[in-house]
């Protein structure tokens, strides 16, 4: 099925919202938002409520701070609605740098990182309303070596990669 106008424009938006954030471009991503967006990053709770708030924390904490340099992000699916968009990634990375959106506190591991991640990402007038950004925070937590899987119903990065491969084999119990 073919994407509306107002779907195409939803889309590009996003993509340039995206693009800004990666360039680190604060002005550029502040100027896709409403005027009174959110950004939560749940399981965390990072991010921020109002023009100022999601700008403090955009500034601060993510736009040309997204991840560290050898940072990949592959797209797996994207679902595009009326009203919002829908995007599933695999994004894997070696953490050398902080990430306190991500691992708040936590001073970089030097572990390898690959994690699924679901953005919802809603539209009001043309404009991007709010981002929910889930994944799987325990997964993170073992690869990194701050909790130790064993004995709990937690995977690693196997997890993330069944999302690229669905082929791969289910967890055995």
């Amino acid at each position: 099925m073919a994407l509306s106008a107002e779907q195409e424009a939803m889309l590009a938006l996003f993509q340039q919202h995206v693009g800004a954030e990666l360039a680190g471009d604060l002005d550029t991503t502040m100027n896709t938002m409403c005027e009174n967006p959110h950004l939560n990053h749940v399981p965390t709770m990072a991010g921020g409520v109002g023009r100022e708030g999601v700008r403090a924390f955009y500034r601060d904490h993510l736009v040309g701070k997204f991840f560290p340099p050898d940072m990949t992000m592959t797209t797996v699916s994207t679902t595009v609605g009326e009203h919002q968009i829908v995007e599933e990634l695999f994004i894997s990375f070696t953490h050398t740098t902080p990430i306190d959106w991500l691992l708040p506190g936590v001073a970089p591991t030097g572990k390898r990182i690959e994690m699924a991640v679901a953005v919802i990402v809603g539209f009001k007038n043309g404009q991007i309303s709010h981002e929910h950004i889930y994944w799987d925070q325990a997964g993170i937590l073992a690869q990194a070596g701050l909790i130790n899987p064993d004995g709990l119903p937690v995977c690693g990065a196997e997890s993330a990669r069944k999302v690229l491969d669905p082929r791969l084999p289910p967890r055995q119990f």
